[in-house]
């Protein structure tokens, strides 16, 4: 959500990493944003918890890697 939500409002993503402990929006704000990004008319909810599994995995990645840190922000923004 804490990615999604900076993405539709055009945030800047290259220097924000994901907090665990932070709880932003409701439930309903929550599954509204997911329904608008699984790219599905109606998905069920295996397809929503599979986008939302695939999705944390590759922001996990990406936080970690060399190539999408802040450090090389200049080189590759919006990697």
């Amino acid at each position: 959500y804490q990615y999604l939500s900076r993405y539709k409002r055009k945030e800047d993503l290259d220097r924000f990493f994901f907090i665990p402990e932070r709880t932003e929006g409701t439930e309903k704000e929550c599954l509204k944003l997911l329904l608008d990004f699984c790219g599905r008319q109606n998905p069920s909810w295996t397809e929503l918890s599979n986008f939302t599994h695939f999705l944390n995995f590759q922001l996990s990645k990406c936080e970690k890697s060399v190539f999408c840190g802040p450090a090389v922000g200049g080189d590759f923004q919006g990697f």
